[in-house]
């Protein structure tokens, strides 16, 4: 069991999963940052100044009756709150990861044709090469009775 196990662990797509999650976590944080810092910033200064992750309806108040100026403030008073800005953000940093995927991936499908472009034609088998022949003869064949 031991000697399958290590099989298992040391397998060539074991080890790729595993770069891939820890590249996709790393990618995940840059999206995040990208989404907070950069995207979200100007989207609500265009939509007058507003800060998505502090959007916010107020279910029930806390120990200290609303309105809270911030999500940190309600949850401070205890309120129970649904953070719908933060749902934005989510989904806005979804569709930006989505994009950059299928980006990188029509990159790679274009570098791919092109190299199965460039990439000469495979020699002719030895197979190949002798059905090439008997079909040669049985046309010169066919043309010497005609």
């Amino acid at each position: 069991m031991l000697k399958e196990f290590k099989e298992f662990a040391v397998k060539g797509n074991v080890i790729d999963l595993a770069v891939g999650v820890v590249i996709g976590g790393a990618f995940g944080s840059i999206v995040t940052s990208f989404v907070k810092d950069v995207i979200m910033p100007p989207i609500g200064l265009l939509l007058g100044k507003i800060d998505f992750s502090e959007l916010f309806v107020v279910l029930k108040d806390g120990t200290t009756a609303g309105p809270y100026a911030t999500v940190e403030a309600a949850h401070k008073a205890g309120a129970v709150t649904l953070n719908y800005g933060t749902f934005i953000n989510t989904v806005m940093s979804f569709f930006i990861v989505a994009m950059s995927v299928f980006m990188m991936v029509k990159a790679i499908n274009r570098l791919k044709r092109k190299q199965e472009a460039e990439a000469p034609a495979p020699a002719p088998t030895k197979q190949e090469e002798l059905l090439a022949e008997i079909r040669d003869a049985i046309v010169a064949q066919s043309k010497e009775k005609a």
